[in-house]
């Protein structure tokens, strides 16, 4: 199973992204968040989503599912559900936590997830809405998914982790955990009810490994990095380490 991050930053882009990098990766020129499984689920699509595709040679028409972490601007955008959807044949169904406000989109059928409840959307697949920790009005979800008998969390825009999600994910033993990072190596962060810093995550993943959440094959990537936060990308590898850092254009293969 393959899984490309298309973008990795929180909301402040840098301005490369208009001039030297505006038709290729860069690993401190980070887009908006979003990722790719199986070249078909996208998850979020929100402002820089066309152009990531692009770069990456993914075809948007072969997309046939959109999971939707929450609905800032930086993650979701109605405009380019409708060009994804326009290139599609069959209806692209978006997947949103339940209660969402979702605009009517040509050829795009909402589907409505209710927390901790399991949605089959295929026969491979099975993908959870669990709760995220942040502004509870942009009707936030983290997603844990179950593809080819792996186990993804995917857990950006979202501080620490709420009870709820511990008593479900004890002993998930996740393969793969992609956590936000949003803040940097420092603390006092006025973020701390909707984001994570780097000293936060130490925290949580000492946690995670007590609650049997992630263990000794769990490959943990942080991501949603906002650069005004952090120092450059091979720096703060370094300090991570050896957790990793995602960054726009990796693909990991599990």
């Amino acid at each position: 199973m393959k899984f490309f991050f298309l973008g990795t930053s929180a909301c402040d882009f840098s301005q490369k992204l208009l001039t030297e990098c505006k038709d290729r990766f860069d690993k401190d020129a980070r887009r908006a968040s979003c990722a790719l499984i199986e070249g078909r689920y996208l998850i979020d699509c929100g402002l820089h989503v066309l152009d990531s595709l692009r770069i990456a040679q993914k075809d948007p028409a072969q997309i046939t599912d959109v999971f939707i972490t929450h609905f800032h601007s930086d993650h979701f955008q109605a405009e380019n559900v409708k060009a994804i959807a326009s290139m599609k044949k069959t209806p692209l169904r978006l997947w949103v936590s339940k209660g969402a406000v979702v605009p009517k989109i040509e050829n795009v059928s909402v589907q409505y997830m209710p927390k901790l409840s399991p949605c089959k959307v295929d026969e491979s697949l099975q993908v959870v809405g669990l709760f995220a920790n942040h502004q509870q009005s942009t009707f936030p979800q983290h997603l844990l998914f179950e593809l080819s008998g792996k186990k993804i969390f995917y857990a950006l825009d979202g501080a620490w982790i709420v009870n709820e999600n511990c008593k479900y994910l004890q002993n998930a033993d996740l393969d793969m955990l992609v956590l936000d990072a949003t803040c940097g190596d420092y603390e006092g962060d006025y973020r701390v009810g909707e984001h994570n810093s780097i000293p936060m995550v130490r925290l949580l993943i000492a946690s995670l490994k007590t609650l049997n959440v992630v263990g000794e094959k769990t490959k943990i990537y942080l991501s949603h990095l906002a650069p005004s936060l952090h120092k450059p990308h091979s720096e703060t590898e370094s300090l991570v380490a050896p957790l990793k850092v995602a960054y726009d254009g990796l693909e990991i293969e599990l």
